[in-house]
């Protein structure tokens, strides 16, 4: 056995080790914070229906003895990662992560009832701002193009969807301007990166700040003194026949608004054009290595503009999903961060759609989560519920963005021989 084989296979051990005791840290956890604020007469339910979906029973048990079975499976699967090892213990993390979370969920809702649909639901809808920022920086930086400024662009969709949807009362005149306003921010961060070599983070602050002060500027002097100019319609549910009646996923996934519908589309879309088109590898090679793709007669920069410009107007989409499915209106500095959110979940997913998918799911259940704590007045100060998708954010990138790696030539400016 070599030496860099040993050195792979302490490493491995290290990490094994590691997760077992991280495992059962999440179980003492669970013992220590949630089973002391119980008694034995209390009981959670978990409420699964919602809308027209076909009915099922309400899930009722005892507080005490569902936590102890939760604790007592964290700490098994913490025991046997320590004594035997997982073969995917990244799988095993998953679950012991959702126990931990079904423990914290059964524990604030004693004594209560919580409906886990619509939690699913608020959850899946939060996502897709985050999603689409995600799925803007994956355009992006598949092309070496880093995209700070997606916050920027996804508060002009939002301006841009109020102001047109409101002038032309349709949502399709709202959702093509934020559509333009997002691919029009797009293409100046593309001639400040790629014509004029501007640092890109830079450039996209620069954005970022641009587009906050000119939606706050027109909001007050013409939004907020004219109503009409702020009061878009809204795109209605769209219940997709026998899916929307499901149990559980029908509400949550199938009776939603076409912003969502085509949110979900452009992962499939995406992820296909990028793996497995001409167009995709062309993207992948110029992201990795620009002067090799060059060499083979792939043009660099238009291939950059389009991915920027094409990122700039996902970017508005999130914009318009935000006024016309969600708020039907704009409010300065709407955006709350979002765009921020969605480079963490870039990140966190690998630069790769359904990773962004995936990454998204997670930050918008923390911002549910603590919507439906409020709620149900769980003893946590308030402050600390409306950090919680921030938290997550900066326990994601602190834990992950070392194991990530970004395009090869992500950042930086090319220079044609």
């Amino acid at each position: 056995m070599t030496v860099m084989s040993e050195g792979l296979l302490k490493k491995e051990q290290r990490r094994a080790r590691t997760m077992g005791i991280v495992f059962l840290v999440f179980a003492a956890a669970m013992l220590g914070l949630f089973l002391p604020g119980t008694n034995s007469v209390q009981e959670t339910t978990f409420a699964f229906n919602l809308g027209n979906a076909w009915a099922i029973p309400n899930l009722v048990f005892p507080t005490q003895i569902g936590l102890f079975i939760l604790t007592a499976v964290a700490a098994f699967l913490g025991a046997w990662q320590l004594a035997r090892g997982f073969k995917n213990v990244n799988l095993v993390l998953g679950i012991v992560a959702g126990v931990f979370v079904l423990a914290f969920l059964a524990w604030a809702a004693r004594g209560k009832s919580m409906n886990l649909t619509g939690m699913l639901q608020s959850t899946f809808l939060r996502a897709m701002p985050i999603l689409l920022a995600a799925l803007s920086g994956v355009m992006c930086e598949r092309s070496a193009v880093i995209n700070i400024g997606i916050e920027g662009m996804m508060l002009s969709g939002c301006f841009m969807a109020a102001l047109i949807g409101s002038v032309t009362h349709s949502v399709w005149g709202g959702l093509i301007g934020a559509l333009l306003a997002g691919g029009l921010m797009g293409a100046l961060l593309a001639v400040l990166a790629i014509r004029y070599k501007v640092d890109q983070i830079i450039a996209g602050t620069a954005i970022n700040i641009l587009a906050t002060g000119l939606t706050s500027y027109f909001s007050s002097a013409f939004l907020q003194k004219n109503g009409a100019l702020n009061s878009p319609p809204t795109f209605n549910p769209i219940p997709i026949p026998l899916l929307a009646k499901l149990p559980i996923i029908g509400p949550a996934f199938f009776n939603e608004t076409l912003p969502v519908y085509l949110a979900v589309l452009l992962v499939i879309v995406i992820h296909v054009m990028l793996f497995y088109t001409p167009w995709g590898l062309r993207t992948r090679a110029v992201g990795e290595h620009p002067r090799a793709a060059d060499t083979l007669g792939v043009n660099v920069i238009k291939t950059r503009y389009i991915n920027v410009i094409l990122g700039g107007m996902v970017a508005g989409l999130s914009g318009a999903y935000t006024v016309l499915s969600s708020v039907a209106r704009f409010d300065e500095l709407m955006t709350a961060g979002k765009g921020f959110i969605g480079l963490a979940a870039m990140i966190f997913g690998k630069w790769s759609p359904f990773g962004a998918l995936g990454a998204s799911l997670i930050f918008g259940f923390a911002d549910s989560l603590q919507t439906k704590l409020a709620i149900l007045a769980v003893p946590i100060p308030s402050q600390f519920l409306l950090m919680a998708p921030y938290l997550v954010t900066m326990i994601v990138l602190a834990g992950l963005v070392g194991g990530a790696v970004a395009p090869a030539a992500d950042g930086k400016a090319y220079e044609k021989e």
